[in-house]
């Protein structure tokens, strides 16, 4: 652990490691001005700045570290490296005057949250365009799908605050992995996890060995926020979050609670039908809808898991774009596959049936 003693000049220099594994040969020195602080929360800080050596922009997540456990998001963010997820570029320790020890993460820039973004039509009155949250999401998609298969990695708080992008490029970036996780069959993990309006309902039901859809079920909310421009499950606290929930899917069954908790005894809930969901997205067409069925579905082995989204229909508008859509989008790279690291957990045949749905049709 390197001791950086906080400095108040205007260039900062530092000692730092780079970020992916493997590069932590040593560390090397790099320098930034000081900034203000841009971002605050339970974590930390972040600001940003720009790294004098290479020009490049950056963000500084800043945490308070525990010095009996290693840091876990910056181990998982070693292993990842995927176009739609923040890239970890360096990181380094600091000593605060009191002894207190800080973990810096320098982290990619973005100009904006998915959240800012949608506040922006909101304030106006106005609608996200239906093909940017198209494209959002499919990116967002294929950050899970590396995630949950490459990496083995869950992220448990999606939500639109962790989602950074460009509203020129529509770019999307998955960001904050302070609380995921690499789930593990045999080790039970917290169920008090995830923000409140995005918690997926074996969490509220309290499982402890659930699956990455909890990532699915967060991602289908997000969308829903952007199609109707607020939360669709606004809940106050872990219940009423359910009572939400429970007024648009309707009760669940026995069946399904089993499904979310198996060691859930309580069932007694008043019968509610459900509402179809053609009704909550009167404005939306068959496919945006089928979607949403079927990323909020109940039972987590039901909800699609995040290769099954990239898959649905909803997607085609993008994946065999039209020379409209080239138009509208500058950077279609956005969209395209790494086949040996996106699905490489998929055996031949699987791949060559992939590949037959996502191959696009741009060029």
């Amino acid at each position: 652990m390197m001791n950086v003693e906080i400095t108040n000049e205007a260039v900062v220099h530092k000692q730092v490691y780079v970020g992916h594994a493997s590069g932590d040969s040593g560390p090397i020195e790099i320098s930034y001005p000081t900034t203000e602080v841009v971002g605050h929360g339970s974590f930390g800080v972040v600001f940003t700045t720009t790294i004098e050596q290479t020009g490049e922009m950056v963000a500084i997540k800043k945490v308070l570290q525990d010095r009996r456990f290693k840091n876990r998001e910056l181990e998982i963010m070693k292993l990842l490296q995927h176009r739609n997820v923040i890239d970890l570029k360096y990181y380094f320790y600091e000593k605060d005057p009191h002894g207190d020890v800080y973990l810096n993460l320098i982290l990619d820039f973005m100009p904006q949250s998915l959240y800012q973004r949608l506040r922006h039509f909101v304030h106006l009155s106005s609608v996200m365009p239906r093909l940017e949250i198209k494209c959002y999401m499919y990116q967002l998609f294929k950050a899970l799908n590396y995630l949950h298969h490459h990496a083995n990695v869950c992220h448990r708080d999606i939500k639109p605050q962790n989602l950074l992008v460009d509203p020129q490029s529509w770019e999307l970036k998955l960001c904050d992995f302070g609380s995921a996780k690499q789930l593990k069959p045999a080790e039970p993990n917290v169920s008090y996890i995830c923000s409140r309006y995005y918690r997926a309902p074996e969490l509220i039901f309290g499982a402890t060995n659930y699956l990455n859809q909890i990532d699915v079920w967060s991602s289908g909310c997000v969308m829903a926020e952007l199609l109707l421009g607020q939360p669709m499950f606004p809940g106050e606290s872990g219940i009423d979050q359910l009572v939400e929930i429970i007024k648009i899917l309707g009760t669940p069954s026995k069946q399904e609670i089993c499904a979310m908790n198996p060691n859930y005894m309580e069932h007694k809930f008043p019968q509610i039908k459900p509402i179809p969901l053609s009704k909550v997205f009167k404005k939306e067409d068959e496919p945006t809808v089928k979607f949403l069925t079927n990323t909020l579905k109940y039972d987590p082995l039901e909800r699609f898991n995040s290769l099954q989204c990239l898959c649905a229909t909803y997607f085609d508008e993008i994946r065999f774009a039209t020379e409209d859509f080239k138009r509208i989008v500058d950077n279609l790279q956005l969209l395209k596959f790494d086949y040996e690291t996106e699905l490489g957990h998929l055996t031949q045949d699987q791949l060559a049936a992939v590949k037959l749905k996502l191959t696009p049709n741009i060029i």
